[in-house]
């Protein structure tokens, strides 16, 4: 098997499984955020992944995408989805990052900064990594199970 990371991931070729993936890159501006959600919306709808998963996944990426422009420096944030063996993962790689990397917060009702919060709520895992001796960047990945219709 060849080695990968989250927005590189290793592919194993098993009978009967299938492994899609779809990758774009954004401005690290605000308005970037939008056209996250629609084009993650876009490939999910074509793959099949049923609404809720589909919700959940729209709505991560929104976060990740959110964190990446907000806390790190860089021209643009690079995001991948890749779908197989009843799981989703949600990858964001930005071009730099504070020294300890994002971090759950607790904060008052008021004050923003919740986005792990959320994130970690609804996956069944999440982390990061730096870029693999490549950059400064970081990629923060979350994970979720799904029941995707085959799209063959």
């Amino acid at each position: 098997m060849a080695p990968g990371n989250a927005l590189t991931p290793q592919l194993t070729a098993c009978l009967g499984n299938v492994v899609q993936r779809y990758g774009f890159e954004l401005p690290a501006h605000p308005e970037s955020v939008g056209r996250a959600r629609e084009l993650t919306r876009d490939r999910l709808v074509k793959w099949g992944v049923d609404d809720d998963t589909c919700e959940t996944a729209v709505l991560i990426v929104s976060e990740l995408v959110t964190n990446a422009i907000v806390h790190a420096a860089g021209e643009h944030v690079v995001c991948e989805i890749r779908e197989g063996e009843g799981r989703l993962r949600i990858a964001v790689e930005d071009q730099g990052y504070g020294p300890t990397g994002p971090e759950l917060h607790h904060r008052a009702p008021d004050e923003g900064g919740r986005g792990l919060l959320l994130v970690d709520s609804m996956c069944t895992g999440w982390g990061a990594h730096g870029t693999s001796g490549y950059g400064c960047g970081r990629v923060v990945w979350a994970e979720l199970p799904h029941g995707a219709e085959c799209p063959c």
